[in-house]
């Protein structure tokens, strides 16, 4: 499996022949004020935690392998399987007030590989409910926000650490090293050195034990 972070709360995840993208930004989003690039490349499956925001709702600028046009599309809660990749959509809010302020996201769990990775989208609540907490168990790989409307980097490294996961990868912070360094300060755990892309098996996560990994935005 090879994981690529295109910054903001975008992913790409790669296991053989199979790619499935998490949180691509849209065409509209200026990801030049971010320094970014839209990524553009085929995908089989693209997961969407909210509509709401530009910078995690770019389902169209990605086109699908082979005959299909499209890739599948996922935008909220539900179990789903394609292509023997397991996948379950938790629905969460995207702040602390039941919705009230930004709306709903979408927790992703996904298993591929044998693994667990689970992206939180912009997760906001201040805290995970019993039932969120539940289906978060067995977490091998965590993509956390740790910055947000609703969300600051004690509040991501406070939940981070009732998932218990043992990969770490803070995301949603555009840059900011104030903020990625508060999370790592409070969370941090291993040498903390940013790598361009993260290349692993089951067997390499066996051992650890809530680790930190910082990926570089591929541009």
């Amino acid at each position: 499996m090879v994981i690529t972070y295109y910054g903001i709360s975008c992913f790409k995840i790669q296991s053989g022949e199979t790619v499935l993208v998490f949180d691509p930004p849209s065409k509209d989003f200026p990801a030049s004020d971010f320094g970014l690039k839209i990524p553009r490349f085929q995908t089989d499956i693209v997961l969407i935690s909210h509509n709401q925001h530009k910078d995690h709702n770019g389902y169209e600028t990605l086109p699908g392998k082979g005959d299909s046009e499209y890739p599948f599309i996922i935008d909220g809660p539900g179990d789903y399987e394609i292509q023997k990749v397991l996948i379950k959509g938790i629905k969460s809010f995207h702040d602390s007030e039941l919705g009230k302020k930004f709306g709903l996201n979408t927790i992703y769990v996904v298993e591929i590989e044998g693994i667990n990775i689970c992206h939180m989208g912009d997760f906001g609540e201040k805290n995970l409910t019993g039932q969120i907490k539940e289906s978060l168990r067995d977490i091998d790989i965590l993509f956390i926000p740790i910055l947000g409307p609703s969300m600051d980097p004690q509040m991501a490294a406070q939940i981070a650490a009732q998932i218990e996961a043992k990969i770490i990868i803070p995301m949603h912070y555009h840059k900011d090293k104030k903020a990625l360094k508060k999370f790592l300060d409070e969370f941090g755990n291993g040498e903390n050195k940013p790598v361009e892309k993260l290349t692993l098996k089951k067997k390499d996560i066996a051992d650890k034990k809530g680790e930190a990994i910082i990926l570089i935005p591929c541009l």
